[in-house]
């Protein structure tokens, strides 16, 4: 069944007339279009009795077709009301319109208030988001392609981020020659915002890159990805530039066993909380526990966070087809941070990442 037909099954499961996709990663998975519509309204529509349609900006219908959806598209201009006519399109083909199904996680308030205005005798009992993010958790094998030609991208940026450390360089400029090398290759999106953090600045796993220069002597650390057709890398690497200290060497080496040994024991069966406890009982074991302050992975695909995170508390089996990311971390406030990073897709009997640059220490000279 595609993935389309296991959404109406769904609908029909759970006796819900119409359902309203509204998150756009969410349109992409069903629709294969992938769209950001910024304030504007993108949905898709499902129903018990009726043909499903997508509406969108008038700007993007043309686009929506040539993505390879092959239902009805309906398009809005700026200035009309975009959910009075969503009502006049659902009434003319629905003949139930009662019971919803919402992504009630994503759904702003005033979208759907004003779905309520329209169809005031309505319920909304269902929620499509659980059901979104248990039908996102298995890949096929056409998406763990995809997967692996984005992280084929992830592994060319860190090559570029390396070969662009100089001392007296931001880590802002840094981060400009990674993507602007990746845009001389076609490659014209990251996954998120490009972290690049050198030194004590690395010890905010929630920082970004700083106009300070780099000085050397310090680990810089990198995390990256690309959206590669609508899918996602994520990966983080730590360098040394220049000489480390035992100190930096030390939580280096502890937070890289943590990560080789979690990632090694991946294989289905396992809880996503005793993957976690496999990593963090590495560094707590080393007296860093403290400093691990967030949780071991979380899932990804066409977003670059989504269900599952692995953490403590979380017994979800690790069953084939997931993908998650596996990135312990190790952050001293005014000293160093360091985090090694591979997402990964679990199979029959272990896990595959989809980045391979070497995580073994790589020293970087002073230049």
């Amino acid at each position: 069944m595609t993935k389309l037909e296991l959404l109406q099954q769904w609908l029909q499961e759970q006796q819900l007339d119409v359902i309203y996709i509204s998150d756009p990663n969410s349109v992409a998975y069903f629709t294969n279009f992938v769209s950001d519509p910024h304030e504007r309204i993108l949905g898709l529509f499902v129903f018990a009795d009726a043909q499903p349609f997508l509406f969108a900006p008038e700007l993007e219908v043309n686009s929506a077709k040539k993505a390879g959806w092959t239902g009805d598209v309906y398009g809005y201009l700026d200035h009309q009301h975009p959910f009075a006519m969503i009502a006049d399109l659902i009434k003319q083909r629905a003949q139930q319109t009662t019971h919803w199904g919402l992504e009630k996680d994503s759904l702003p308030v005033q979208r759907f208030e004003a779905v309520r205005a329209q169809f005031p005798n309505a319920d909304f009992p269902g929620n499509v988001s659980r059901f979104v993010e248990h039908l996102k958790l298995f890949k096929t094998p056409d998406e763990i392609r995809l997967m692996e030609e984005a992280g084929e991208e992830a592994d060319l940026a860190f090559s570029i981020g390396f070969n662009a450390i100089q001392q007296g360089r931001t880590e802002q400029e840094v981060v400009a020659e990674i993507e602007y090398g990746l845009m001389k290759q076609g490659i014209m999106e990251m996954s998120f915002d490009t972290i690049v953090q050198a030194g004590a600045n690395a010890a905010n796993p929630h920082g970004g890159p700083e106009k300070d220069p780099i000085v050397g002597n310090e680990m810089i650390l990198f995390d990256l990805g690309t959206n590669h057709k609508g899918y996602m890398s994520d990966a983080s690497r730590t360098v040394a530039f220049g000489q480390l200290s035992d100190k930096q060497r030390e939580i280096y080496d502890v937070c890289l066993e943590a990560q080789l040994t979690a990632q090694d024991a991946v294989k289905p069966g396992l809880t996503a909380a005793e993957l976690d406890a496999i990593a963090r009982d590495i560094i707590t074991k080393a007296g860093y526990g403290e400093y691990f302050i967030h949780r071991l992975g979380h899932g990804i695909g066409t977003s670059t966070h989504e269900f599952p995170s692995i953490m403590a508390g979380n017994e979800l089996v690790l069953q084939p087809g997931m993908c998650f990311s596996i990135e312990p971390g190790i952050y001293i406030p005014g000293f160093a941070g360091v985090r090694i990073e591979d997402c990964v897709h679990v199979t029959e009997n272990g896990a595959q990442a989809f980045t391979h640059t070497s995580k073994e220490l790589n020293h970087i000279p002073l230049h």
